[in-house]
């Protein structure tokens, strides 16, 4: 019994995005670092951007869940599901752990309790008016990397900038993705932001444009951060794949074509992307 209220609980805090976006961020620090970063500022902010992407994402799907019950995919989650009932059981949860992130933020540098700050009450207030992904998505998206550079470097640079925007145009191929696989299970549950606002056609048109400006802004970090061969070689193959795949929804649009996409853009991409960046750094 109590394990399986623990797993409902976690279930809440989306752990595989959370580990994803602790993972991005831990590798900010090697890459703020230029290599191995003292491992108690490691521990601590990889430990502070863990808690608060968890607490960020618990939010969210709280405050999805009514959409969330009434699509197949995700109909299953412990809140849609009503496995914690009320709902609400779940918030003292999360107010708790977004303090404890916040806490271990401002431990990390005031910077990155800004940036966590910023992060979560975008994610959590400005809820898909327009589109998921812009603005907040990009804001919600870019604070753990944020969170990774203030650990080490408490200023903005091109480098950060470039990798803020790696994350940015990364977020349509992600979501809008998924979104375009299944398109009728979002319409049905009511949703009519972009990218259900046009045609699939038009919504692929723009992930493709989006997945050119991903492969090209990956290459320029290349040039920027100064990395090396195993960075650049990866970061054309990864890129290429991630762009054969969505051109070749541009004469498909086919919703298998579409969740290919959003199911390569999560780790098998932006993971080994950001793993590529610190072991080239290792090498060098």
């Amino acid at each position: 019994m109590f394990r399986t209220t623990l797993a409902n609980y976690i279930n809440v805090l989306k752990p595989r995005e959370t580990s994803l976006l602790a993972f991005i961020g831990a590798a900010t620090v090697f890459i703020a670092a230029r290599g191995i970063p003292p491992w108690s500022t490691l521990l601590l902010a990889t430990l502070a951007i863990l808690i608060a992407s968890a607490a960020a994402n618990g939010f969210t799907n709280y405050l999805d869940r009514n959409l969330d019950c009434l699509m197949p995919r995700t109909q299953n989650r412990a809140l849609a599901a009503k496995r914690i009932e009320p709902a609400e059981k779940a918030l003292p949860m999360l107010f708790i752990l977004a303090a404890i992130g916040l806490a271990l933020a401002w431990m990390v540098h005031p910077y990155a309790f800004l940036a966590d700050l910023i992060g979560t009450v975008v994610a959590v207030t400005f809820r898909k008016k327009v589109t998921c992904v812009f603005p907040q998505g990009a804001i919600a998206g870019c604070a753990p990397v944020l969170m990774g550079w203030f650990a080490i470097e408490p200023s903005l640079n091109w480098q950060i900038g470039l990798i803020c925007l790696l994350i940015i145009v990364w977020l349509p191929s992600h979501v809008w993705g998924v979104m375009i696989a299944r398109r009728n299970e979002y319409l049905k549950a009511g949703i009519t932001f972009f990218p259900m606002s046009v045609s699939p056609a038009a919504g692929i048109r723009l992930m493709a444009f989006s997945g050119i400006l991903l492969f090209g802004t990956s290459v320029a970090l290349y040039f920027v951060a100064n990395f090396g061969w195993l960075y650049l070689a990866g970061a054309i193959l990864l890129g290429l794949i991630l762009l054969v795949s969505s051109f070749r929804l541009l004469g498909t649009s086919d919703s298998a074509g579409a969740w290919k996409v959003y199911k390569i853009s999560s780790f098998p991409y932006l993971g080994l992307l950001f793993l590529l960046m610190v072991v080239d750094l290792l090498l060098l």
